[in-house]
């Protein structure tokens, strides 16, 4: 019944989203050109604003726990499962004091207004999955970017989305180069729940009245553990809040 009510509701959904992505596109450019990076990413900032009220039209909420376990003036890791695109257009609006930078696959470097445009120029990084050793310099020049300007690289340490909110094993090469070349940063780990319901019928029709859950946890100084340590305590962390 929820698949075939969908149906007119998510119509409604893509129309205002995409109208909100072809608004923003240039919106982007011409803070970024004229006014710099502060003024763009405040535009960014605010294109989630509205996209995220897009996904109010479905019923779905969010809920972020722990916001004020954050370190402020501080590099940030922050370390999460994936489990669909609304995980991040969340982590954008209401981590906003936090500079979020994504580490991405570079498919999404081209081709869809304002998200593209974004994640060329808005300090995060585009990696070939087919080519680890292209990874390597690309993750460190986020690392060196977040150390020197005191911002926040998120990283989905999976690799692809969990279609059934189930944890995948982590992998630890991208996180390993971001400590490494981030030494004063704080690993924040985070657990998302119920995103994978927002795309359980694929995408299209949405999923309705979901209610998305953040859960922080306590932050981990990357300079006061030896990594294997660190990412035993970051897995447990975001796993053991995950409920699927």
């Amino acid at each position: 019944m929820q698949k075939i009510i969908s149906y007119p509701i998510s119509i409604l959904y893509y129309l205002c989203f995409g109208l909100c992505l072809v608004l923003f596109h240039p919106i982007q450019w011409l803070c970024l050109n004229c006014f710099g990076y502060q003024a763009h990413k405040k535009s960014v900032d605010y294109l989630n604003f509205f996209l995220v009220r897009c996904t109010n039209l479905l019923g779905t909420t969010y809920q972020f726990e722990n916001l004020d376990r954050i370190p402020k003036n501080v590099p940030l890791i922050i370390v999460a499962n994936h489990q669909s695109m609304y995980d991040i257009i969340a982590m954008i609006w209401y981590m906003r004091r936090c500079h979020c930078k994504f580490v991405s696959k570079k498919e999404l470097g081209s081709g869809i207004p304002s998200v593209s445009y974004n994640l060329r120029h808005g300090g995060s990084v585009l990696i070939d999955r087919k080519d680890p050793k292209q990874a390597i310099p690309t993750i460190k020049g986020l690392s060196e970017y977040i150390e020197k300007h005191t911002r926040s690289a998120v990283i989905f340490p999976e690799g692809t989305r969990s279609r059934t909110g189930k944890p995948k094993e982590f992998a630890q090469s991208g996180l390993k180069i971001l400590c490494k070349y981030a030494p004063s940063a704080y690993v924040v780990p985070i657990s998302i729940n119920n995103s994978w319901k927002m795309v359980r019928f694929g995408a299209f029709p949405m999923g309705l009245g979901n209610r998305l859950r953040f859960t922080i946890h306590e932050p981990l100084a990357v300079k006061d553990y030896p990594f294997e340590e660190l990412i035993q305590k970051t897995e447990s962390a975001v796993t053991g809040a995950i409920h699927y």
